[in-house]
Parts: C-alpha cells; structure tokens; sequence
C-alpha cells in the first residue's frame, strides 16, 4: 500500500493502516524523541503522545508538503507541549556570555556517550540545544516554541554547551 492510500485508510479510521503507518515511521519519531527525551521511557511515553496527535489531526493532512515533515513536526511540537506545561523552560537571567563552542570532533567520545550527556542535561538546555544545533531552528524560532524569550533560547544555548563541555573535557581527562 502506497503512502496516499495509507493516509486515506487512516482517516477513515482504519486500525490497520494505523498499525501499518505505526511500524513505518515509529523507528524514525522514536529517534526524534529520544533527543528531546531525557530517558527511553521518556521518549516512549512521547513517542505515543505523539502517535495519538498524529492519528487525531490527521485529517488536516491535505498532502501539501512532505508528509514525514508533517509528523515530524508534530512529533516536536507534542513533546515540546508537554514541557511548557510542565514550565520548566524558565530561566532566571536572560545575559548572555561568549559564545561556547563544544568541539566534538576533538574529544575522543563516542555518539552514545554524548546522547547521553544530551539526555542528562535540564529541559530547557536540552530542548533549546537540540532545537538549534540538531534540527537548525533559529532563536526567534525556538523562543516562539518554548513560549520564552530569544535571549533566553541564547542563554539557554550558551549553558547547554557549557554544561557539555565541561563533561566531556570530565570525560576526556577520565580517559587520559
């Protein structure tokens, strides 16, 4: 069954092309979770949230546009909706020092270990970290999500990445 038909046995209400679009793109939203998820259980729980939006709202599908960018999109915005309900997005001072970077590339780290780190960070670093390094957003962009300032996303950044590399230089020295 192709993608079209698929989407139009789901708006019927179809469990079967539910099932079928499930086993599709979970692996790949699961993915998605994960980064914003501080655990696997997290992510699970995020990933079905996510699942009952998209079989909610996907009648307003109207094959405009890619529709794995569609689920994608709201596979963010749900997991994002549940930590602005839980307003843990606040943060105290909005200044701003330089910019930090985290050079990866150098630390000899494995991409488990940083996801780790990533997972382990506060919300409001971790999302404001995925949301621009990850998946691009611009701050103006990730202030309108996370319903906070756009210095807050820069301050966010800027000790998420403080935070990151102060564990892998910890890391790094450990190894040594």
């Amino acid at each position: 069954m192709d993608i079209e038909e698929l989407i139009h046995n789901c708006k019927k209400g179809k469990r079967q092309a539910q099932a079928e679009l499930y086993r599709k793109y979970s692996s790949i939203l699961f993915g998605m979770c994960l980064k914003y998820s501080r655990n696997k259980t997290e992510a699970e729980d995020n990933l079905h949230d996510s699942f009952m939006t998209i079989f909610n709202k996907i009648e307003q599908f109207n094959f405009n546009g890619s529709f794995e960018g569609w689920i994608k999109r709201i596979t963010v915005n749900t997991v994002l909706q549940k930590y602005r309900k839980e307003q843990h997005l606040n943060v105290v001072s909005e200044n701003v020092g330089e910019e930090i970077d985290v050079d990866v590339e150098q630390a000899d780290i494995s991409l488990s270990t940083l996801l780790g780190y990533i997972q382990e960070l506060p919300n409001k670093y971790r999302l404001t970290f995925n949301l621009y390094v990850l998946d691009g957003y611009s701050h103006k962009e990730i202030s309108e999500m996370l319903g906070t300032s756009t210095g807050t996303s820069k301050s966010n950044l800027a000790r998420a990445k403080m935070i990151l590399r102060e564990k892998i230089e910890k890391e790094n020295i450990n190894i040594a």
